[in-house]
């Protein structure tokens, strides 16, 4: 029995030593993908074509709420002059634009939640195929994303994979 509880404490052992020696011939990255989506020129420019999509209904709807906000204004100051059905009808009148501003800005949300979530998901799958090809040229094993506890800079790979991503984003820019 001797032999066998020793066999099975070197066998132990080996199996605790085998993660570092498969450690050891691996290469890993790390890449912050927060940032790749905070600073990637793909996301810039979704965020641009959303503002210029979204710009004139944006504009008209604040027009809106600016007039609201003056006919709300002259009915508190002047709401005590008026008689009753005038009062009444100025209070429906501000009551229905109430609910027309509020119907067209959560449209706007809804619409630009929408178009923000299609934007990212094109941006994303770029990153991510990036992501992958970059860490294939290195011969990378293995490529851990954000969040992380720890990762020591020198296998931090977000810059080289960011850089890689603006010169795709300018070559297609260059190119009709």
């Amino acid at each position: 029995m001797g032999q066998h509880a020793t066999a099975a404490r070197r066998l132990a052992f080996a199996l605790a030593l085998l993660p570092l020696a498969v450690q050891a011939q691996s290469k890993l990255g790390y890449v912050d993908m927060k940032r790749l989506l905070d600073n990637a020129p793909q996301v810039q420019a979704g965020r641009e074509r959303l503002q210029r999509e979204f710009a004139t209904r944006d504009t008209a709807l604040k027009q809106e709420e600016t007039r609201l906000a003056e006919i709300k204004r002259v009915f508190e100051r002047d709401g005590a002059l008026l008689s009753k059905p005038d009062a009444d009808i100025r209070k429906r009148e501000i009551d229905a634009l109430e609910r027309s501003v509020k119907r067209t800005r959560d449209e706007l949300r809804g619409e630009l939640k929408s178009r923000s979530d299609q934007e990212l998901d094109k941006s994303w799958q770029e990153i991510n195929n990036t992501v992958v090809d970059y860490a294939r040229e290195q011969g990378l094993d293995l490529v851990v994303p954000s969040p992380v506890v720890f990762a020591d800079p020198r296998i931090d790979i977000t810059d080289r994979v960011l850089e890689r991503l603006r010169r795709e984003f300018q070559t297609r820019q260059a190119t009709p």
